[in-house]
C-alpha cells in the first residue's frame, strides 16, 4: 500500500508538470494556466451542483425509509472529483470530471459496489453477477 501511494504522489504529478509543459509549449503560457483555470472553476460549480442533487437523493431516500447506499456511494465519489479538481493538471482534471458527471459516474458505482460485494462474498463470485437494489 505504501509503495502505491509513493508512486501516487510522485508519479502523477510529474506527469501532470510533462503534459503541462508540453502543452504550454504548444500554445502559451497565458492559454495553459487559462484551461487549468477554467476547468477549476467548471469543477467546483459543477461538484456543487452534483454535491446537492446527492444530498437530495439521500434525503428522498431517508423520507421514504429506505438506506440511501448509492447516494452515500455516489457522494464520495462527488467529494473525490472535487478534490481531484482542485489539484491543478489535465490529467487529474479528466479524472475529476469523469467522476463527477452522472454518466460515468453510475457505471463506476455499480463496478465499486461489486467489487465490495466480492470482497464481503468472495464465494459467490459470479461472472454474471450484477447488484440489484
Amino acid at each position: 500500500m505504501f509503495i502505491r501511494l509513493m508512486l501516487l504522489f510522485t508519479v502523477i504529478p510529474l506527469l501532470e508538470l510533462a503534459l503541462l509543459i508540453n502543452i504550454g509549449k504548444q500554445i502559451g503560457l497565458l492559454s495553459t494556466l487559462l484551461i487549468v483555470i477554467s476547468t477549476g472553476i467548471l469543477g467546483a460549480f459543477l461538484a456543487q451542483q452534483e454535491g446537492f442533487a446527492v444530498i437530495r437523493k439521500i434525503q428522498e431516500s431517508i423520507n421514504h425509509g429506505e438506506l440511501p447506499t448509492d447516494s452515500l456511494l455516489e457522494g464520495a465519489m462527488v467529494l473525490a472529483g472535487g478534490i481531484l479538481l482542485l489539484t491543478p493538471g489535465l490529467i487529474t482534471d479528466t479524472l475529476g470530471f469523469v467522476l463527477l458527471l452522472p454518466v460515468t459516474r453510475t457505471p463506476i458505482r455499480d463496478f465499486i459496489k461489486r467489487k465490495f460485494h466480492q470482497k464481503l462474498h468472495p464465494e459467490e463470485i459470479d461472472a454474471d453477477y450484477t447488484i440489484e437494489d
